[in-house]
């Protein structure tokens, strides 16, 4: 079966937001986030790693039903504990809240949600040595056990910049599914292998990584797509390590797309949820 680039990343998310300013100053101001380009329709904000985030306007939102699918959360990628324990300490003083906090052996991970509710993970990798593996040697175990907040803030005691650590991007994309298994067979159909499963939900990635996607039926099992007034998940653009890459996924997917211009290849998955796949430096 056709294996994708190991050396792909998540090179950007688009989200359509109800209220531009008040987005762009939580991802700013709150998150760490620098402000890259903007008018009165769209912002670019980045961290200085992969991953870039584009916020478009949407006027006359309305909430997307509770069983829709679409965005879970993005997750946001720190270099470092240290870099993590400082967003934790910028978003607490920022008078933010959180919504839960879990060690998943792989990694060490917060959540929050930004003004429309739209899902957040911020978190820190531990060493892929370090990784517990099942007892078939295949993908890794990841589980949900209490965070040791006081361990995790005590890597950085002093006062948060405010801006993000150097290096933090988009680490992974988790997505609600209407069904788990149709979902997990589309992406290993464009070469992403499964790295772990619990109850109704599936993790597969490129290279070896815990994940670049998550995929979850928690709340939107059998559920459709959220109407497009609805704030959310519009686009998640996938970076490949060269034009070869490309080409082999393009020749390989099995998938319907689309080619633009620049060569970059546009899908949807079984949810109709826009993917892009890309060059890099196309």
């Amino acid at each position: 079966m056709h294996q994708i680039d190991p050396g792909l990343n998540i090179r950007a998310v688009t989200l359509a937001v109800s209220d531009l300013p008040a987005s762009v100053d939580f991802y700013e101001r709150v998150m760490g986030l620098q402000l890259m380009e903007r008018d009165e329709q769209h912002a670019i904000l980045g961290a200085g790693g992969v991953g870039m985030l584009e916020l478009l306007a949407l006027p006359d939102a309305s909430a997307a039903p509770r069983r829709a699918t679409g965005l879970f959360h993005v997750a946001w990628l720190h270099p470092n504990r240290a870099g993590l324990a400082e967003t934790v300490r910028r978003i607490a003083a920022a008078g933010w809240p959180f919504e839960g906090a879990a060690d998943h052996g792989v990694s060490e991970a917060l959540y929050l949600a930004d003004p429309d509710g739209l899902g957040i993970e911020i978190y820190a990798d531990r060493p892929r040595e370090s990784w517990q593996r099942p007892a078939d040697g295949h993908g890794v175990s990841m589980v949900t056990l209490p965070l040791d907040l006081e361990d995790l803030l005590g890597t950085f005691p002093g006062e948060p910049s405010e801006r993000v650590a150097a290096g933090t991007g988009i680490g992974h994309v988790h997505l609600k599914v209407s069904d788990v298994d149709r979902t997990a067979a589309f992406y290993e159909g464009l070469g992403f292998e499964e790295q772990a499963r619990l109850p109704s939900a599936a993790f597969v990635s490129a290279g070896g990584y815990h994940h670049h996607l998550g995929l979850n039926s928690w709340q939107s099992a059998g559920g459709s797509r959220p109407p497009e007034r609805s704030p959310g998940l519009r686009l998640v653009e996938f970076g490949l390590s060269g034009p070869a890459a490309l080409e082999e996924l393009a020749e390989s997917a099995g998938v319907e797309g689309e080619r633009e211009d620049d060569g970059a290849l546009t899908l949807r998955d079984p949810d109709g949820q826009a993917l892009r796949f890309s060059a890099t430096g196309a």
